[in-house]
């Protein structure tokens, strides 16, 4: 088990809610909370992620995959996803499975 600071474990799968609509605006991605209707806004970053939530089987992949897209450095770029899948979490908006 690859524990984080999060107290996430990056083998651990993130899964979208089926109460989830998105809709991408620019560089954007609105979400739209069916069970709480709530909206949520993703910056690019953000929504970049929210991609990766469908194809990347695990959050350790996802921060592989960020690494190589985005100049910043590799322990920045696992704390700002593993931030930002707790919020998401925390929101309801996806499981951590």
């Amino acid at each position: 088990m690859t524990a984080t600071s999060s107290g996430i474990d990056s083998t651990r799968r993130v899964v979208r809610s089926d109460n989830v609509l998105a809709q991408q605006v620019g560089d954007e991605t609105v979400l739209l909370d069916l069970a709480g209707e709530q909206y949520f806004g993703l910056n690019a970053v953000g929504s970049r992620i929210w991609e990766l939530l469908e194809h990347e089987p695990s959050i350790a992949s996802m921060v592989t995959t960020l690494q190589q897209e985005f100049d910043a450095a590799p322990d920045q770029i696992a704390s700002d996803l593993h931030t930002l899948i707790n919020e998401l979490a925390a929101a309801g908006l996806v499981r951590i499975g």
